[in-house]
This record gives structure tokens, sequence and C-alpha cells, in this order.
């Protein structure tokens, strides 16, 4: 299925850390917290402002961000796992020099 996001939202796919091993123990995925990174894989036109004007958003598919721990809403089941759908200003940073991992939605 495919997804397009519309007006200032964006869809991102959480970026999973690797499992560390904390003192020879590994940490079940229940005590995990949700990553709080992620890739854009796919972008609205943009936001609408009060006279009509459409700006254009300043993240671009491909770019791996960062976002609060409670930002967004997570994506229905059949778009697939580990997607979040959330407004451009919800986006703390870009992470400029991070290697990409997805190239559009599916």
């Amino acid at each position: 299925m495919k997804i397009r996001p519309l007006y200032d939202r964006i869809v991102v796919k959480r970026i999973e850390e690797k499992e560390q091993k904390v003192g020879g123990l590994y940490i079940p995925d229940s005590a995990k917290e949700k990553p709080q990174e992620g890739e854009v894989v796919a972008v609205g036109k943009g936001k609408r402002l009060d006279d009509g004007k459409v700006v254009p958003l300043d993240v671009q598919i491909g770019d791996r961000i960062l976002f609060g721990k409670y930002s967004g809403t997570d994506a229905p089941k059949t778009v697939g796992d580990d997607y979040l759908i959330l407004r451009e200003d919800e986006v703390l940073a870009v992470l400029e020099d991070a290697p990409k991992v997805a190239q559009k939605a599916s």
C-alpha cells in the first residue's frame, strides 16, 4: 500500500538501534524505548498559509531526522510496521551526514 501525506505532514520510518547487551544481559523488546530517529519516506506538498499560498517543506525524502518521544501518530498496520506520520514542525533536527536507508514508502 502506498501512502501520500497531505500538506505539511511527513511519513517517517523509525530506525531501530542495534541490539546492545548491558552487563552481559540482553534488554527485552518490551523494556526498550521506541527510537526517536527515523528516515523520511514520504512528504506532503507543503504548508498552506492563510493567504492560500503553499510553502514547500524543508525536509526531503531520504533525510534522517530526530523527533520527540511523543511526536506524531503511528500509522495503521496496513501501511507497515514502525511508520510514523507527523507534521514538519515536530521534527527536531535533520542529521546531515547520516547514511540513507530507505528510498520510498510502499
